[in-house]
């Protein structure tokens, strides 16, 4: 199993970890992580879930924490499981299951809760690839009564299915990842599923003049909305402000509902998803195939360039080449290859779909080969120093480095760009010589054998938090001394 697991591509290797674990929620050493700063210190919380992928804190010592495959949200007082308040039949395969959490901004005078879950068909728990609706990712507003959860409203269903023809199903890239921002608007990342359209900047699909799919598109209808960040308002309608409300209204229809909905696109996958306390901007990660994972500061509108553009753009025959020539040579879709990607970085972008209001942004940090990052959050206290404070903590989607490696990034004065003091990374790329290597990032480890990090948060006491998948754990960072 762990051979299997680590040749397999990078997001993948994550989609077999999170169905690997035992029922123990054990899947890797039990000595525990290990900070590597001389300041910093790193407890458990909560040992034995399973498989937790988020977590929301109601309180000082009071968490509710999600479980993937068993759909449990479970409430954790004093580092106690006290029981489920809410327990959902979701499809767990692969990357599916239950997700992402987030509060209302006004909780808990305004007691919402929302949830990203991918939903069974058979009305009971599977792990199986076509047990699911094909709209079967959906966000849910919930309300909390002190004790449980009762569904309240549907606020969005997204693709979760597809089956092309010389290809197994395809159950990853759901993203599930759920944050408010500062503006009080609910933002949700989907990765795109396995589809090949215009939200993966080709205009016409993966073959011009061919049906795109089973479903229809290459156009972001109901069926192939996905490789976005989506904006809605708290009660799931679409805000006016939206960067392509106007293109969205010119289209019209349900393409162009959908489109208005939109805050940023040209996402391939990510598990990541914070809003820096200090600028309240929104900041991603994005999970390459093989190569150039990205850290990326989303503007309104921005156009990531997936599938055309993974890292900067100047680096596209890197890019080309390692996915041409190395690893599993098919971007983990068979219908667009890896040699259909541009020569040059004029073509790349030449060729990107851009909705009007549209703009193509490098990321702000990227790495060469996949590490691959998954988790991020920033640090928005003193508690640990007032030198961590508004820092970037980043985890990984994998074991294979270092058991899990947690790095820090600095972020400049204005916010804007990643701060590097290795004169190696002035370029924002971490040039590592093969996948899961650490080459260039050696500066930026802070942690190590934290397992899969699938969310990192402050909590209500100034310390930071960090959700293990693999590890079945919640781990608190703090200040030793």
């Amino acid at each position: 199993m762990i051979q299997r697991l680590m040749s397999l591509s990078t997001v993948m290797a994550l989609a077999v970890a999170l169905t690997l674990v035992p029922s123990s929620g054990t899947a890797v050493a039990a000595d525990g992580p290990t900070m590597l700063h001389p300041l910093l210190g790193v407890r458990p919380v909560v040992t034995g879930l399973v498989t937790p992928t988020s977590m929301a804190f109601l309180g000082a010592n009071d968490l509710l924490i999600l479980e993937k495959i068993s759909g449990r949200v479970k409430r954790v007082t004093d580092g106690a499981v006290v029981g489920a308040v809410l327990d959902l039949a979701v499809n767990s395969a692969s990357e599916r299951g239950l997700l992402g959490i987030a509060l209302h901004p006004g909780f808990p005078t305004v007691p919402f809760v929302y949830l990203y879950w991918t939903e069974s068909s058979t009305g009971a728990d599977s792990s199986a690839l076509a047990d699911v609706p094909l709209l079967g990712n959906r966000v849910d507003r919930f309300v909390w009564n002190g004790s449980t959860l009762t569904f309240d409203r549907n606020l969005i269903k997204l693709h979760a299915f597809q089956a092309d023809a010389g290809q197994p199903l395809r159950g990853n890239h759901n993203g599930g990842v759920i944050r408010f921002g500062p503006d009080g608007k609910l933002y949700i990342i989907i990765g795109d599923n396995g589809r090949r359209g215009q939200t993966q900047n080709l205009p016409q699909g993966w073959s011009p003049g061919n049906p795109d799919d089973q479903f229809g598109g290459p156009q972001p209808d109901d069926a192939h909305l996905t490789g976005v960040i989506l904006r809605l308002n708290d009660d799931g309608s679409t805000p006016v402000d939206n960067p392509f409300n106007a293109a969205g209204a010119a289209i019209g229809g349900h393409v162009g509902a959908n489109v208005q909905k939109v805050f940023a696109y040209g996402i391939r996958n990510s598990f990541g998803m914070a809003f820096d306390p200090i600028s309240g901007a929104l900041w991603e990660q994005e999970n390459g195939d093989d190569s150039f994972d990205e850290l990326n500061r989303v503007e309104p509108g921005m156009n990531g360039g997936w599938v055309q553009i993974m890292g900067p753009v100047a680096r596209i025959a890197q890019f080309k080449s390692i996915e041409v020539n190395e690893f599993g040579r098919n971007l983990q879709q068979v219908r667009w290859p890896p040699s259909n990607i541009a020569d040059t970085p004029q073509e790349a972008l030449a060729r990107l779909f851009m909705l009007p209001g549209a703009h193509y942004s490098d990321p702000e940090f990227s790495w060469k080969y996949a590490v691959p990052p998954a988790g991020i959050g920033f640090m928005s206290s003193d508690a640990l120093g007032p030198q961590f404070r508004g820092d970037l903590f980043v985890g990984a989607a994998t074991t294979n480095t270092v058991g899990g490696h947690l790095f820090r990034f600095n972020l400049t004065g204005n916010r804007m760009k990643i701060a590097v003091d290795d004169p190696r990374l002035e370029d924002r790329v971490a040039d590592n010589t093969t996948k899961h290597d650490l080459t260039e990032s050696e500066s930026l480890l802070i942690g190590r054998d934290f397992g899969i990090v699938t969310d990192i948060q402050t909590g209500p006491n100034g310390n930071l938090f960090v959700v293990s998948i693999s590890r079945g754990a919640i781990y608190e960072i703090f200040r030793t001394k």
